[in-house]
């Protein structure tokens, strides 16, 4: 007797074939039928007029420090992720040497936006120090979902070069041999990668680059070395962003091209898989193309290069209980303290609308606290978007607060105010930015098409209080295969591709991401024409009292880790099958 059956289902495969229609066959933990199966079963689900696809490999998100109190692993859980990669861009909590848990914290509170009162007061420091001890706490606990862990260069370069880790000096030979020896044995013990920050974009609390930013070539080609004897992990990358004269954060060093051709040479050196962001940025809204192809130049010549790409624009939002471009003017800031509807009803009142519009800004004393982002909001009224539909990514142009205010003859901070006083001061905008410069998807729709890249950079776990990108699998369902009305569509077998068999091969996780026999039971069931994101909404609901953007979606039926249903339409079943996964390969 099966333990489950799926029937009825139309089933895309995570491999880019085309859908067909099939019953699936569960038996502990495993896929051992696809096709017509008639043996009984424990469990049947009826998934007629449903997808049946694999579960979601986000292989780009923010969970190092969640997963320590956590067990949901949310929003990754609502939106059918099975299995989630950590310790991206360069920052985590291992190794770390006793009593220097501030100087991570301030790291992945500057760079990701994670409220440091959470990072204190949930994570049980003093449970690891080495990386192979934090793997082993995380392998102690359950979850919704399974998780894998990567080594992340600044936590490394802290460890072993203590205060010299985030200035611009290089590495010495010795602490250079000391940190390979450790990515070695990590790698070893089961760390799915090794990640580095190389652009000013990521700081400190402090202001300070992350420890790495600046980090030679001789010690990167070193960390390959490592990497190949140890024969395991992926190399992941947040590269530097110079182009020409033009700088995307003013100081980095090196332009894309040589960043490409470095991990060319990593990945050669290493024999590894390299996965970097890529991304349209405004400053060369066509660069992505050259990038691409200095990515099929450096394959061609035996690299494994892998640019890692958004399903959408990436989306900051900005309301009067989060992140907004009044929130350090004099006035707001003497409000702010107030209970919400308090301190809406103040906003409302016309003389204080006036004075907080005239306010000067008042810079937080932190240098690299997120809530100096003020600036960027009002660079950007021209990006900036009132969420009507809340999966619409792809708004046209004439809907921006810059449009808007031209098109009505007012000032543009006036009709920003207004936007974000709407629902009783609890309405969101959201700012489109990167790969949203020309008011169209389509270029991402190249870069999805890529045969070398993989979906990414929903960054879930992070920014905790500024995106909710999160969603971006289940919004890459909605829009790209159903919703899509400004361009071409994606076939559904591409899009649940990129979501599952191409991330997983990536890692070397050969045993998911695909619905085949003999692989893991690690399944979504989909109503496409039921899909529907949500109203973004903020909970309270993390360690210390901080607050997060939590965005939910409806039209998932079922979604199963392991054979086990952990979701059945918006409700938690309860069932924790998911653990730590090692990297083998």
């Amino acid at each position: 007797m099966l333990d489950l059956v799926i029937k009825g289902g139309t089933v895309v495969d995570g491999l880019n074939n085309h859908p067909v229609s099939a019953d699936v066959g569960v038996k502990d933990g495993m896929i051992v039928e696809v096709g017509q199966v008639s043996t009984p079963a424990k469990q049947e689900v009826n998934a007629d007029g449903a997808v049946v696809a694999p579960g979601w490999v986000d292989v780009h998100t923010h969970y190092d420090g969640q997963v320590t109190w956590d067990d949901e692993v949310a929003p990754s859980f609502q939106h059918g992720v099975t299995t989630a990669i950590m310790g991206n861009c360069g920052v985590g909590f291992a190794p770390v040497r006793p009593g220097k848990e501030k100087v991570l914290i301030e790291l992945m509170e500057g760079v990701e936006d994670i409220p440091g009162t959470a990072l204190y007061d949930g994570i049980p420091w003093g449970e690891w120090e080495t990386f192979e001890e934090y793997m082993d706490f995380l392998e102690s606990r359950n979850y919704t979902l399974d998780i894998g862990a990567q080594l992340p260069h600044g936590a490394l370069r802290s460890y072993v070069m203590g205060a010299r880790s985030s200035l611009e000096a290089h590495a010495n030979a010795e602490d250079i041999e000391e940190m390979g020896k450790l990515i070695e044995r990590a790698m070893k013990a089961g760390a799915m990668g090794f990640s580095t920050s190389r652009t000013l974009g990521h700081r400190s609390l402090s202001g300070e680059p992350v420890p790495g930013t600046f980090a030679a070539e001789v010690e990167l080609l070193e960390f390959a070395k490592a990497m190949k004897r140890a024969g395991r992990g992926v190399f992941e990358v947040i590269p530097s962003s110079v182009i020409g004269e033009l700088e995307a954060f003013g100081g980095e060093k090196r332009s894309t091209f040589e960043e490409i051709k470095l991990m060319g040479d990593f990945s050669r050196e290493s024999g590894r898989k390299v996965t970097f962001t890529q991304l349209q940025i405004a400053e060369a809204p066509q660069r992505w193309k050259l990038a691409f192809e200095a990515t099929d130049h450096e394959n061609e010549n035996g690299a494994q290069l892998y640019p890692q790409v958004a399903g959408r624009g990436v989306g900051m939002l900005t309301s009067f209980r989060t992140y907004h471009m009044f929130m350090r003017r004099e006035t707001f800031l003497k409000l702010s303290k107030l209970p919400h509807e308090q301190m809406i009803a103040e906003l409302r009142k016309p003389e204080v609308r006036t004075k907080i519009l005239s306010d000067k800004n008042i810079p937080h004393p932190d240098p690299g606290s997120m809530q100096n982002i003020y600036g960027h909001y009002k660079r950007s009224l021209h990006q900036i978007f009132e969420m009507e539909n809340y999966a619409d990514y792809e708004p046209e142009g004439n809907r921006s607060i810059m449009a808007i205010a031209e098109r009505e003859n007012r000032n543009p901070h006036e009709v920003m105010y207004d936007a974000l006083l709407k629902k009783d001061g609890k309405a969101f905008c959201v700012l489109l930015g990167s790969n949203y410069y020309e008011y169209s998807l389509d270029p991402l729709r190249e870069m999805i098409s890529h045969p070398k890249s993989v979906s990414g950079l929903g960054d879930a776990g992070a920014h905790v209080n500024f995106i909710a990108d999160g969603s971006m699998p289940s919004f890459s369902m909605i829009h790209w295969v159903r919703d899509r009305s400004r361009g071409e569509k994606l076939p559904i077998e591409l899009v649940i591709h990129k979501l599952t068999g191409a991330n997983a091969s990536l890692y070397g996780l050969n045993d998911r991401g695909v619905i085949a026999a003999g692989k893991r039971a690690d399944i979504n069931i989909l109503d496409i024409e039921a899909m529907q994101l949500l109203e973004p909404k903020i909970y309270d609901d993390l360690p210390g009292g901080g607050s997060r953007i939590i965005q939910d979606v409806e039209g998932y039926v079922g979604t199963f880790v392991k054979g086990v249903q952990t979701r059945s339409h918006r409700e938690d079943t309860g069932a924790r099958p998911g653990t730590l996964v090692r990297g083998i390969h």
